[in-house]
């Protein structure tokens, strides 16, 4: 990646992962990445991807499948470290071609700080269950 722009705060990062996605726009969502052959990429219902590689591809899939998507974020919480951040999100993913159609989606960011800001080594989503389009606090913890 050649001038490689520099993400200040994991914020930064999360913003541009999103910001790209709602585009499509695969050279955007790729600088968010770190080039790294132990980042992972796991997307609903899919297969644990490893490799910058293997995860530029998955998005180049997504992306070119037409579906311009809209994505609205709720109920994020963060596990701070000074060279790590795990950020958890619900996902509300719809299409813009018909807003009725949308899917709820669980998602855990894993965020690290080098030599060149901070990068995203981790995003694994997950269906979330019926009816959690507004998760609740579990009663019971484990």
């Amino acid at each position: 990646m050649s001038n490689p722009k520099i993400f200040a705060t994991p914020q930064d990062v999360e913003n541009a992962f999103y910001e790209a996605l709602e585009r499509a726009d695969l050279d955007a969502m790729m600088a968010v990445w770190a080039e790294d052959e132990e980042v992972v990429c796991i997307h609903p219902g899919g297969a644990r991807l490893v490799g910058y590689a293997l995860i530029r591809e998955a998005w180049r899939h997504v992306f070119t499948r037409g579906n311009k998507l809209t994505v609205r974020i709720a109920q994020q919480t963060a596990v701070v470290t000074p060279f790590a951040v795990i950020s958890t999100v619900l996902e509300q993913i719809g299409t813009r071609d018909d807003e009725s159609i949308s899917a709820p989606v669980v998602a855990t960011n894993v965020y690290v700080r080098g030599a060149l800001g901070w990068r995203l080594v981790v995003h694994h989503a997950s269906p979330a269950p019926p009816g959690s389009g507004e998760l609740a606090a579990p009663k019971v913890l484990h």
